[in-house]
């Protein structure tokens, strides 16, 4: 296995999101919309909060950095990381527009086909090689995706829509390495809020005012929003794009597990199947043979 810190980051944001489940299940009162809106918003609020107090010196460095870039690399830098946030707030709103209106499997499934998407599209933008098993990992991704979307053409086309938007954010990030990750995380939120913003006063409820709702909304402002995609942005300087997209599969792989096990969902064969391959597929992926392949 190719183990280095850059791949620990990686892992630990995915696992990390793969629990985000068990933070949301006591807010399933609340509108996904109203819980998207305060995700946004708060994880701004933040982010601005500890760059302008804890990090000032940071902030200032990193400004008369971009003041040295060439004009060529400031437009790059303002593209990748406007457009990443562009990216990151559209998959969001899709996400939770399949959760509402179409299927939660359509949701879910896009983070299934999303590490794929990711590997072929870096393998033609980023010109990312593979090696032989690694393709071979792709095929297993494609077969146990395959398995899982049988009967569910519509849920399908829904999928590729959101992980297309991931795997775009993804890969634009990866080319978007020279300035501090957790400015781009901040500037990227602050376009996410901006956003969603003129939104708010249409489709967002009532303000809440109970404290479940604050302290749940804490625990994912933080630890399911800042931290993993801080990690997930930090292991794209020292990772290919498709391999932090094939540990993506972490994700959904843990959802199995709860769901199974602590959720005590019911679980049909082909699904045992289809998870199998995955998990195989993470393995090969990221196994490092001595011999050139």
């Amino acid at each position: 296995m190719q183990f280095n810190k850059y791949f620990v980051y990686a892992l630990l944001s995915f696992i990390i999101w793969g629990f985000f489940s068990l933070a949301l299940k006591p807010l399933h009162e609340y509108a996904s919309l109203d819980i998207l809106f305060y995700r946004v918003f708060f994880s701004t609020t933040l982010l601005l909060v500890l760059n302008f107090t804890l990090r000032k010196d940071i902030v200032l460095n990193s400004w008369q950095a971009y003041l040295s870039f060439t004009k060529k690399e400031k437009k790059q830098f303002l593209t990748l990381t406007i457009g990443g946030g562009f990216l990151l707030v559209l998959n969001w709103f899709l996400f939770m527009y399949a959760v509402n209106h179409v299927s939660l499997q359509s949701a879910s499934f896009a983070y299934l086909i999303c590490p794929i998407i990711t590997t072929v599209l870096a393998f033609f933008l980023l010109k990312e090689r593979l090696k032989n098993w690694q393709w071979v990992a792709v095929l297993l991704c494609i077969i146990s995706c395959a398995i899982l979307s049988y009967g569910h053409v519509k849920d399908l086309i829904y999928s590729l829509i959101i992980a297309v938007s991931f795997a775009l954010y993804l890969i634009s990030q990866r080319k978007n390495g020279n300035f501090d990750k957790f400015i781009i995380l901040t500037i990227q939120l602050v376009i996410a809020s901006i956003v969603l913003l003129p939104f708010y006063p249409v489709y967002g409820g009532p303000i809440p005012t109970e404290t479940l709702f604050y302290t749940m909304m804490s625990l994912i402002v933080v630890l399911f929003t800042i931290i993993p995609l801080y990690l997930n942005l930090f292991a794209l300087k020292g990772m290919n794009s498709s391999a932090v997209g094939i540990l993506m599969y972490t994700n959904p792989l843990i959802h199995f597990f709860l769901a199974l096990f602590y959720f005590k969902e019911e679980v049909q064969i082909s699904q045992l199947v289809a998870y199998s391959l995955i998990a195989l597929s993470i393995v090969v992926f990221n196994f490092r043979k001595r011999s050139n392949v």
